[in-house]
């Protein structure tokens, strides 16, 4: 069973997850990176470029999904690093700093308040967002190509490109790639037709929607919706 939330910290999501045992689970691309806690013990996941097959590890998860670009300055490793990785807190962290978190987790009510309750004492230590990290997604969520996105910002493509890699993990055009994905697949479920749903995210067609379903999520469009 699976379960999110708003969280107090802007723009995150606070959820839980205990696995069925119906199968392994599959993780979407969305440019974002959480911090995880199962079985008392805190993981990183970074930014995915391709869907993460989850095989669905015995017990109950919980998780906090950080808005796009604001996990590494809250975690203090850059994006590009963790890229289609799942890593222990205890191996970017020193091993002092990784136990007390893990500690403060753990003596929550509940794993998920634990989450939410670390991430928000991590921002009040770190400050807020880059407000240009937000501007960026705002740009690249609107449809606006990079080249105009970087022009609007006032920075360069390069400079945008650098920024994107340790803030998102991929280049901006892969970033807009997988939220565009992600938007599909809202209209999709909520019933919108394919063709519409194409259309009002920006692809070609349906079958450039099908091909990048294809290519992302590693499933047909079909079998995706039906899951």
């Amino acid at each position: 069973m699976y379960a999110e939330w708003g969280s107090r910290l802007a723009g995150a999501v606070v959820w839980t997850h205990t696995p069925t045992g119906s199968g392994p689970g599959r993780v979407l691309p969305d440019g974002c990176m959480d911090l995880l806690w199962h079985d008392g013990r805190l993981l990183v996941a970074g930014p995915d470029t391709r869907a993460y097959v989850n095989e669905g590890a015995p017990g109950p998860w919980a998780g906090i999904r950080f808005y796009p670009g604001t996990a590494p300055a809250l975690l203090g490793v850059p994006a590009d690093a963790l890229r289609d990785r799942r890593v222990d807190l205890a191996d970017l962290w020193p091993a002092t700093h990784a136990r007390r978190l893990t500690a403060r987790v753990n003596a929550a009510p509940d794993p998920a308040t634990g989450l939410e309750d670390a991430a928000l004492f991590r921002a009040a230590e770190t400050g807020p967002p880059d407000p240009l990290l937000v501007r960026v997604v705002a740009a690249l969520d609107a449809g606006r190509p990079v080249a105009a996105t970087a022009d609007a910002l006032g920075i360069g493509a390069r400079t945008l490109h650098r920024r994107s890699l340790a803030a998102f993990g991929y280049r901006p055009k892969t970033l807009a790639r997988v939220r565009r994905l992600q938007r599909a697949l809202a209209l999709a479920r909520d019933g919108t037709p394919l063709a519409e749903t194409a259309a009002r995210t920006r692809y070609a067609d349906q079958a450039h929607l099908a091909r990048d379903v294809r290519e992302l999520a590693g499933t047909t469009l079909v079998r995706l919706l039906r899951g």
